[in-house]
């Protein structure tokens, strides 16, 4: 008698050109985000007092965002949820932004900026394979 037992199955590991374009855009995001904090540091120092915490938090934000791309480049596949955070974050920044693109003198630019970026967040999930950050190995 022949007898089997089962083996997990193990997903293919992903294709090292797509990984590392999807690491690329991730780690061009994180740039992009340093340089907006670079800039929101002069708008800061610019702005009334009654702005003053505002716009210090939403500069310091971009370091938090930067961080956020470069830990997904560096391990894409090591932070559950991480990902699908940073999709939810920026997509709902440009619903909104578009929603009042009429109303508010920023929206327009803020709508389009993030835009780039989730789009971009998205191809690099795709890429990276993102969402296998869910999946634990098995022992």
């Amino acid at each position: 008698m022949i007898t089997t037992t089962a083996s997990p199955t193990v997903a293919a590991p992903p294709r090292r050109g797509p990984d590392r374009v999807g690491r690329a855009i991730m780690a061009l995001n994180a740039v992009a985000a340093l340089a907006a904090f670079a800039s929101g540091l002069v708008i800061t120092a610019g702005v009334t007092d009654d702005r003053l915490i505002s716009e210090m938090w939403r500069t310091l934000a971009y370091v938090v965002f930067a961080g956020i791309w470069t830990l997904l480049a560096v391990a894409p596949r090591r932070h559950p949820g991480l990902w699908e955070l940073l999709l939810f974050h920026k997509g709902a920044v440009s619903v909104y932004s578009f929603a009042m693109w009429d109303r508010l003198a920023d929206a327009p630019e803020t709508a389009l900026v993030d835009l780039v970026v989730t789009v971009t967040t998205a191809i690099a999930y795709v890429l990276c394979r993102g969402w296998r950050a869910w999946r634990r190995p098995t022992s």
